[in-house]
């Protein structure tokens, strides 16, 4: 990962991204949790969606392909990178 954080399980929801430092890595495709990319590339947060329903998304960006993607935030996420994070505009998606 980015910050080599040893990242646990999340409590309620899958977790695609560190809790410190909320890099991600390329790993779905297509759907969330299909891990079929062949990418593989760290994906860096961008910003933070406070309009969905699902609540707070964190926007994240292939370093390597460019693709754009976004995961829920996890209870136990730093929320000193989130409140960081929000602050940036939303980003156009792929």
């Amino acid at each position: 990962m980015h910050c080599g954080l040893a990242v646990p399980k999340a409590n309620q929801t899958c977790r695609n991204h560190c809790t410190k430092c909320l890099y991600s890595l390329h790993v779905d495709d297509k759907d969330p949790g299909d891990r079929a990319s062949e990418c593989g590339g760290l994906m860096a947060p961008l910003a933070i969606d406070k309009s969905g329903k699902k609540g707070f998304m964190i926007f994240h960006k292939c370093l390597e392909c460019g693709k754009i993607t976004k995961n829920k935030i996890a209870d136990d996420d730093d929320m000193d990178e989130v409140i960081n994070l929000s602050a940036n505009p939303l980003p156009r998606q792929n």
